[in-house]
């Protein structure tokens, strides 16, 4: 992910969710971050959890978040290790000293496991793909905050040699199943818009992925022989950092499927 940007103006916090969740959005927008970094607020009758701190160097971000938890904070939740979500943290628990979970801080998660911080109750889904360490966290009025696991709009990166398209693949399905079981009722992602149609949108995300991968294959067998050339057959032009971003997507795709990586 890319770096903070503070001359950047920072959007408008508008973004309220289901009973407990807000959204402060970082100023570090790109290619890879869409508006910037999604912190949640997650508001419950005794303190608030928050999601994902940010990018570091950003103080009027965390300043932002700090408010919109009316200054209690019972716990800071991290959804993965990147440093677009994880910058802040000194800085942040310096504000808002609070216990921290994720990204190997504090105890690890346990899938399934139920926090109950705030007087809420935030249960973990482990969602490896996009990192070994990725989580998803779901609150109990079907609010599912999904990291980078799921973005608001298009699809996340699974970098090879740190992401695993297999396990992405699987996480999707259990999303699907929980979502089709009707405990997901909007997605609320760590990058671009809230998602108020969360079957239909995880659902194409795996057609994509099924697509990509079929396109890779086709790449393979028309004599496409690094993951550069993969990408200028499947992709098409891309500006430069999407096009490294693609280039390890291609690299997890051509793992997944047995062929070399480069």
């Amino acid at each position: 992910m890319l770096g903070a940007m503070p001359n950047e103006p920072r959007p408008k916090d508008d973004a309220v969710v289901g009973r407990h969740a807000r959204r402060v959005t970082a100023p570090n927008p790109g290619p890879m971050t869409l508006e910037g970094t999604n912190t949640w607020v997650l508001s419950g009758p005794a303190g608030a959890v928050v999601v994902d701190p940010g990018p570091a160097g950003v103080p009027d971000h965390l300043r932002a978040v700090h408010a919109a938890a009316g200054g209690d904070v019972a716990a800071t939740l991290l959804t993965h290790h990147h440093v677009d979500h994880t910058g802040a943290l000194e800085e942040w628990t310096a504000l808002a000293p609070a216990p921290v979970r994720g990204a190997g801080r504090g105890a690890p998660f346990r899938d399934g496991e139920v926090l109950e911080e705030g007087g809420l109750r935030v249960e973990v889904l482990l969602t490896p793909g996009h990192t070994p360490d990725s989580v998803c966290l779901l609150l109990d009025d079907g609010v599912l905050l999904t990291g980078d696991t799921v973005l608001g709009r298009g699809t996340t990166v699974v970098p090879w040699p740190e992401g695993d398209l297999g396990d992405y693949l699987e996480s999707l399905d259990r999303l699907i199943a929980l979502t089709r079981e009707g405990r997901v009722r909007v997605l609320a992602p760590a990058h671009g818009p809230v998602v108020p149609d969360p079957l239909g949108h995880l659902e194409a995300l795996r057609t994509h992925r099924l697509e990509r991968l079929d396109q890779v294959r086709d790449a393979v067998a028309a004599g496409a022989h690094t993951a550069a050339d993969v990408v200028r057959v499947a992709y098409g032009p891309l500006e430069p950092t999407l096009a490294r971003a693609a280039v390890m997507s291609v690299r997890a795709q051509l793992a997944h499927l047995g062929y070399a990586t480069d």
